[in-house]
């Protein structure tokens, strides 16, 4: 069994800084990608940013410069620094990680509950 779950989130003013953690536990042989998506009641989920195993990353433009993502393949766990919050960066973040485990055959797409990140005066 494998999860994945979400820490981090919060309230925070404009301006203001958070970071996220995702922690995946279980019978784990490897992870390839992990992720943070967001999403907010009634709107499409969100791809806010993406690392690879070596650490390639790519992200959303509208967080570009201001967030972070990293991992640390040793505890299995992603991070996401958060810095200059916006109003419109409140939503529920979830992350995510292609697995495959210890007697699986094949990768497959977790998710984790999500942490409610809210930043407002």
């Amino acid at each position: 069994q494998v999860q994945l779950v979400e820490s981090g989130g919060g309230l925070v003013q404009p301006g203001g800084s958070l970071r996220l953690s995702c922690a995946a536990s279980g019978n784990i042989l490897s992870i390839n990608d992990m992720g943070w998506y967001r999403q907010a009641p009634g709107k499409q989920r969100e791809l806010v940013a993406i690392i690879n195993r070596v650490g390639s990353t790519n992200y959303a433009d509208s967080v570009k410069g201001r967030f972070t993502i990293s991992r640390d393949n040793v505890k299995n766990t992603m991070y996401l620094q958060m810095n200059s919050l916006k109003l419109d960066d409140t939503d529920v973040y979830h992350c995510s990680a292609r697995i495959i485990t210890t007697d699986g055959i094949r990768w497959s797409d977790y998710w984790g509950q999500g942490t409610q990140v809210t930043v407002s005066l």
